[in-house]
């Protein structure tokens, strides 16, 4: 899509046509076609860990639970910023998603937040690959919901908790959902990471227990067990620092609700290929959804 940039309203899907189909009739048919094939539901999710790629989004279907407002606070990874950033424009995917004003003021009183630029929203990614997904799902509450785009620098343990602090109020919110964005290992050469466990058998099967050693601290709602994992495995989860957030606002709401039931499950967990030689590269994806009752 071309815009006018003197008349910018709307961001660009920089990245359709490369990341995902540009064709926005293509595009529908294949999150129906995928959508389709969901067999896990977990309702009504508070919180989703889910994949960049579009087509592993295929595995569960967790939003459909709009009551009347609904904000979705995507939480992707980017190098580019130490703090938290959020994004200007309403993004055009399948339809409209129109950012909330409410919240973002909110947001930036706290004075923890900046604005990204237009030109920097636009080159990351992480956001703009969920958005098709949520408006897909969301598409018979269409102009009923609204999104808040969160893009998370890199963050120490104790900044983590910063903004958990700040979200743990918007989770308690059952009209909003959070949205994390995240992949689980990146093996390979190519990445700068090639750990390998052989008593777990081959290099895939090590990252299989790797990712799921994370993948049950996560499903504990441990964040000081999160962090001392990470440092010790360096494992490449690229949305580490929104996982980490995500864990610290259920910690900080439980310490407010000690009788509050959170109940984190991963459904899902997939490799891109199966590495088996130290030259062997790939991706694993997870997927999973946080209920609190």
């Amino acid at each position: 899509m071309s815009l006018n940039v003197g008349q910018r309203s709307i961001r660009r899907d920089s990245h359709a046509g490369s990341w995902y189909s540009k064709d926005s009739v293509k595009l529908d048919s294949q999150l129906s076609e995928w959508l389709s094939r969901a067999n896990v539901d977990r309702r009504p999710s508070r919180a989703i860990i889910t994949p960049y790629v579009l087509f592993f989004k295929r595995w569960f279907k967790v939003l459909d639970m709009l009551e009347n407002e609904f904000s979705s606070s995507v939480l992707p990874i980017t190098s580019e910023y130490l703090g938290n950033a959020l994004s200007p424009l309403p993004i055009l995917a399948l339809h409209r998603c129109t950012p909330s004003t409410l919240i973002k003021k909110e947001l930036h009183k706290t004075g923890e937040f900046i604005s990204l630029s237009i030109e920097n929203d636009e080159q990351e990614h992480s956001v703009e690959m969920q958005l098709p997904y949520i408006a897909k799902v969301m598409e018979k509450y269409r102009g009923c919901f609204k999104i808040v785009p969160v893009v998370v620098g890199s963050l120490s343990p104790n900044r983590e908790a910063v903004y958990g602090q700040i979200f743990a109020h918007y989770l308690n919110n059952p009209e909003n959902v959070f949205v994390i964005s995240s992949d689980f290992c990146h093996w390979g050469r190519r990445f700068q990471y090639t750990y390998y466990n052989q008593d777990k058998g081959a290099i895939w099967q090590s990252i299989q227990a790797l990712d799921e050693e994370g993948m049950n601290i996560i499903e504990r709602l441990a964040p000081a067990a999160f962090t001392t994992y990470l440092n010790n495995y360096g494992n490449t989860i690229c949305g580490r620092h929104p996982i980490g957030i995500l864990l610290q606002a259920v910690e900080a709401l439980h310490s407010n609700s000690p009788t509050g039931r959170f109940d984190f499950k991963f459904v899902k967990y997939a490799q891109s290929e199966r590495c088996r030689n130290m030259s062997d590269s790939s991706v694993s994806y997870a997927a999973g959804s946080l209920l609190i009752r």
